[in-house]
């Protein structure tokens, strides 16, 4: 008697998840998530039941916890804790968990800084810790993380600059680092990163100047979105920008800025909405902003335009939520 495709497949299916219910799961990350266990509030520790994170017999994995078969072993690759008000320091023990690919913590009262074996994995795409209380400086051993596609850290207290070495994220594309006290210029250096969309650090007091940041014409081929609004950076606006021709949102609110609009920053294709109020800009806006067929949105509020420029469009607030972009 033939076997239909669907019968196969689902046998296949209860055989492969026979097989994980019989492994072990490797001892490093047994210990280290009851480390986590142990430091964390009643509103996780009420759902990890037993001592094996990846299920044991009849015990279900823990909430928030994935796991994968490794030859005869089970490992850890998805933790996922977030908004239960966890308090206290960043566990340090989710760093040995070395075959993470998704660490979320996210909405939080983690506190101190992030730990530089952050460093240590390697397996990392998504790392997600925004709406946290997090301190210090961005550990420069997140550029260690070369697998990385998603970084959330926005909504903390980090000071200090950004660090370079988040130019050595090849796979990154989506970079959230608004509403923190990050100092200092943008690294230029962030236009090597060929797979960004979305750059994000609205609401630092970031200081510099554009025309030091988007220094080649051949920086962020994808890049999408760019947040820089609410920051101390001064300068004018470099002609460069029109090079990024994929540039859908640029957000310049309420920073230092001086000079005119160039003409040829109408040129970019798919500019939708650009936000200049609250600078120090001159002159007039060129006719070709306003024929724009994609630009929704321009708004020039606060400036020192010439008498009769006119905004574009009905002024909305962008609140693009992290969300969007988690897959």
């Amino acid at each position: 008697m033939a076997i239909s495709p669907s019968f196969a497949s689902i046998w296949c299916l209860l055989l492969l998840l026979l097989s994980l219910a019989h492994c072990k799961t490797v001892k490093r990350d047994v210990k280290a998530l009851n480390e986590i266990k142990a430091s964390l509030g009643w509103r996780v520790v009420y759902a990890w039941v037993g001592d094996d994170p990846c299920g044991d017999g009849d015990l279900p994995p823990w909430s928030g916890v994935t796991c994968s078969q490794q030859g005869d072993y089970r490992v850890v690759t998805e933790l996922e804790v977030y908004a239960v008000s966890i308090v206290g320091p960043f566990p340090t023990a989710v760093t040995n968990l070395l075959d993470l690919t998704r660490l979320d913590l996210h909405n939080n009262k983690l506190t101190g800084p992030i730990p530089p074996q952050i460093g240590r994995l390697k397996h990392l795409r998504i790392l997600n810790l925004r709406w946290n209380k997090l301190q210090d400086v961005i550990p420069p051993e997140i550029g260690e993380l070369k697998k990385l596609t998603h970084l959330y850290l926005s909504f903390n207290n980090f000071k200090g600059e950004i660090p370079v070495e988040l130019a050595n994220l090849p796979e990154l594309r989506y970079l959230y680092l608004h509403e923190n006290h990050l100092t200092g210029r943008i690294p230029p250096e962030l236009g090597n990163l060929k797979n960004l969309r979305h750059l994000d650090v609205g609401n630092n007091h970031l200081t510099g100047t554009l025309r030091d940041f988007i220094r080649s014409g051949d920086g962020f081929p994808l890049l999408r979105n760019l947040y820089l609004n609410n920051n101390q950076l001064s300068g004018g606006l470099p002609e460069q920008l029109a090079n990024l021709t994929n540039l859908e949102i640029l957000y310049l609110s309420y920073n230092k800025m001086i000079g005119a609009v160039p003409p040829k920053l109408a040129q970019i294709p798919r500019l939708t909405y650009l936000y200049l109020d609250h600078n120090s800009f001159i002159g007039r806006i060129a006719d070709g902003f306003y024929k724009h067929p994609f630009l929704k949105e321009l708004y020039i509020e606060g400036n020192q335009f010439r008498s009769g420029t006119k905004s574009k469009g009905t002024h909305k607030v962008l609140e693009l939520t992290d969300t969007e972009f988690l897959f």
